[in-house]
Formats: structure tokens, sequence, C-alpha cells
């Protein structure tokens, strides 16, 4: 990760005031340490209890090392990417951090901060434990550098039922036409803004839904490999379809958390929200039972997915400890004691459905035989520059609606930070 001088230096200051919190001194790994210090942002909540299950099996089956936890909270993982900045800029990386599987390391490898993993996802059976299409997308340059943890789904529309009931809608919207259908028949029956929606990231997430639909998967995953224009007559014309599905949504959208919008569903105030598939666990935590769920309008067999994983820095204290860590990450084991408790689905297909709740055991069926496809908000598509630049593009257009102008943004993103032909 190339940072400039000015934010390498507050990115210093800032980590060292942060690593101290995350290791006691008492608990600082060295040379030849059994420890195994796992960075992550998991210190609260559910996160935090599928790190706890995962750690129980790391101390079953790796008891001749010691886990160290280097979690530092906040910011919504922000605080933790400064530390860890900080600390590879100093050559003192952890035994291993969390990151998004995907495009999201594409920094780190290319800056060859990262070990090859490809022999261990041969040894430990990972190759074939986990789907070809997840797989493809974790290949760089024929090597794999992370062990995902989990699987989250994006494109999923939750829906408030005795809304629905009210306006006359029994059935899901299955293609972008019908579902406009649909909201129109809630407006007529007095919701103003049947469409919940949050700022930033949000409406990205919103936005590749849509493009899954109009595009088709084999094209939008060709948005961020390269082979599919930003340029074209359909990206015009999901560009107009997107301001027109914005009709339909809060216009206090840009000052919303995704939770905010998430009340609007709760309050019967709207009744449609695009969210991941943390939302099944949100609401089910909040008491609040009266939701349904569908794939988005339009994408079909199209499993959007994105994922945490665990990676091996090069210069690692543990090296051996830290693959007994990845190991128990990719195992079934490891995997089911994670996610039954983080609200997620194993990476794995040959993780047993029991102790799963129905959403989780809906969307593990689903996992097994849909299409994949990665998310750029989410950085399984895309690095943290290209996310900033789109983000700051959709932001714009949330205020002005120029479509001109969004499509010419996209482009010069893509042509700035995606692959180079």
């Amino acid at each position: 990760m190339r940072l400039s001088r000015r934010v390498a230096a507050l990115a210093v200051a800032f980590g060292t005031m942060f690593a101290t919190v995350a290791c006691s001194s008492s608990e600082e790994p060295g040379e030849g340490t059994k420890k195994v210090e796992v960075f992550t942002w998991w210190a609260d909540g559910g996160e935090k209890a599928g790190l706890d299950g995962l750690v129980g099996v790391f101390k079953t089956d790796c008891a001749d090392y010691e886990f160290l936890n280097g979690a530092v909270a906040g910011g919504a993982g922000s605080n933790a990417k400064q530390v860890l900045a900080s600390r590879l800029q100093q050559n003192d990386p952890p035994d291993t951090f969390q990151a998004h599987a995907g495009a999201e390391l594409s920094d780190y490898i290319n800056d060859d901060q990262l070990e090859d993993l490809s022999a261990q996802y041969t040894e430990w059976g990972l190759t074939n434990a986990f789907p070809k299409g997840l797989i493809d997308n974790l290949t760089v340059g024929g090597k794999i550098y992370s062990v995902p943890a989990n699987i989250h789904r994006a494109n999923v529309l939750w829906s408030n039922k005795t809304v629905l009931a009210k306006a006359g809608i029994t059935k899901d919207a299955t293609t972008i036409d019908g579902f406009f259908a649909d909201l129109d028949k809630l407006k007529a029956a007095g919701v103003a803004a049947p469409l919940a929606l949050g700022k930033d990231w949000t409406q990205q997430m919103l936005f590749e839904a849509l493009l899954i639909s109009k595009l088709g998967p084999e094209k939008f995953n060709g948005l961020w490999n390269g082979s599919t224009p930003w340029t074209g007559a359909e990206m015009t014309a999901a560009i107009n379809d997107y301001k027109r599905l914005l009709t339909y949504t809060n216009k206090d959208r840009d000052t919303f958390d995704w939770t905010d919008a998430e009340k609007l569903l709760m309050d019967g105030k709207a009744a449609y929200q695009l969210m991941g598939d943390w939302e099944a666990a949100d609401l089910d935590a909040k008491g609040f039972k009266d939701y349904g769920w569908s794939v988005f309008p339009g994408n079909g067999n199209v499993f959007q997915w994105l994922a945490d994983s665990f990676v091996l820095p090069k210069g690692a204290k543990n090296a051996d400890g830290t693959k007994c860590w990845l190991k128990t990450v990719g195992s079934a084991t490891g995997q089911a004691a994670f996610n039954q408790k983080k609200g997620s689905i194993p990476a794995r297909t040959d993780v047993g459905t029991d102790g799963f709740p129905a959403y989780q055991q809906a969307a593990m069926a689903d996992w097994k035989t849909a299409t994949q496809v990665p998310s750029c908000p989410h950085g399984s598509a895309c690095a943290q520059t290209w996310q900033g630049a789109v983000g700051s593009a959709q932001g714009k257009f949330s205020s002005d609606g120029d479509v001109a102008a969004l499509q010419t943004a996209l482009a010069s993103a893509a042509a700035e930070f995606g692959p180079k032909k």
C-alpha cells in the first residue's frame, strides 16, 4: 500500500496510538513466540461472537499455539485499517489480519506484502471445498493470498409484509418493470417513499443490484475485469433506471446510515430495502419478525458475494502458527462455529445446515448453485481507490441526477483505477 508522506505520517501517529490499545505490553509477540496475533475490527456484537467461536476451534485444533487478540474497535473497520497501514509501513505486521476477500487485497499484493497460499489451498482441500466462482475471484496471477471465513450476500431485497399486503402485493417481483409497478402500487396506497435508502455505500449496493438486472452477470463482471465498457448504451439505460428508482426513495437518504433506512422499513414507512444479508440477524436481534426477503428483481440466480478473509503477511513473526489459524478459518468446523454466530454463511459448500437459522439455510442452498458475482463497495470486485471514486460519483449523482456526468465519472474511474489492457 503506497501512502503519501503526509498520510503515512498520520497513519504512523494514529497507528501507534491504537496499537498501544490493541496489545498490552505483557502480550507483545516476538520471534519464536507461540502467540498468533489475529488483527481484526471484530470487537463487539455478532462479529465478536463469531470470532470467539473461531477461537474456540483454534484452541482445540492448534493447541501448540496461543491466540492473541489484536482487535481494534470503532469506525466500522476504518480505525483498524489506519493501524494496519501504520504497522505495515513500519515493517511490523501482525501475524494475520482481516481483509475483504477479492480485489480489495490488490494493493497489498501489488506491494508484495502477502505470502502466496496456493500450496496450502491444495494441502487443506480448499480448492474443492470452495465453489469455482469464488476461487476464480480469489486468484490473482495464478496465486491465492487469502482464506475466506464467511460469505455474505449483497443483492437481497428485504420487505415489510404488512405494508405489502395493504397495497395488495402478494408476490415478489422478478423483473425491474414488475418492481416499478409494485413501487407505484405502494405510492398509490399512500407510502410516499416505498424504497428505504441510506447514504454512500448503500447507494452503490442498490446501483449494483440494478446493473446486474440490466446487464446480466457476465457483463456485470466485465465492468470490473475490463471486458464491459462503462460508456455503452446499456449503461446509459441502466443509469436512467437508477435515476427513476431514486424517485421512490426517502429524500433524506444522504444523511441516513443503513440502520436508519432499516428503521423506515420496521416502522412501516417503507416497504423495501436493498441490503446485505446481515440485515436478517439485525432484524432478529431487534425483535422485528414481520419481514420477507427475495433476490433483487431481475437478478435471477445471481449471488452477489462479499467475504471476510485472513492473510499471511510477509514478515509475520509466527508463520507456522498463522498457517494453523488459517487452516482453522478454512475448515468446516471453524466455518460452522464462526458463521452460526456472526449471521453469515460458510464459504465452503460441504458444511451442514444444522444450527443455522432459516434465512442462512436458504442462502447456503443458493450459494451451491447460483452464479457468483463480486461487489465493489464491499471490496470483492475493486480496489479501495476504485471504491472511493465510484462512491464520490454516486454521491454527486444523488444530489444532481446528472446521468451523463455519472456515466463519464464511472468511465474515468475505471480507466484510472481499473485493470490496464
